[in-house]
């Protein structure tokens, strides 16, 4: 896991704010940084069931992308957490993400 890069799937509009201040600061759709404590990731085999519970058949303004994080360029620590007892883990980032950190960012269409 430590090899494989972070990613965070989010609205293009989002990103381009983060790389005009320097740092990439939503948790997740609609929830910052601030109100959740971190920034929900995943691995590219969860990223799939991930996109279809936040963003499901999303026809927003916005083209979605997603953020290839490296998490050692983060400065902020990266915890695999489970949202229940035994369930699968997924890694959060317990602080923002400066804008070196994100590596790629590649397009991502809803159920692709």
């Amino acid at each position: 896991m430590a090899d494989e890069p972070l990613l965070h799937l989010t609205e293009r509009s989002l990103w381009d704010a983060a790389r005009a201040s320097g740092a990439y600061e939503m948790s997740t759709r609609g929830r910052t940084l601030q109100e959740v404590g971190f920034i929900h990731c995943s691995l590219r085999h969860q990223l799939p069931a991930v996109a279809a519970f936040v963003y499901g058949s999303y026809a927003g303004p916005d083209e979605l992308v997603v953020l290839v994080i490296d998490a050692e360029r983060l400065g902020a620590p990266v915890r695999y957490e489970a949202m229940e007892a035994g369930g699968e883990e997924f890694p959060h980032i317990y602080g923002p993400i400066p804008v070196e950190a994100v590596v790629a960012v590649e397009e991502w269409r809803p159920g692709g």
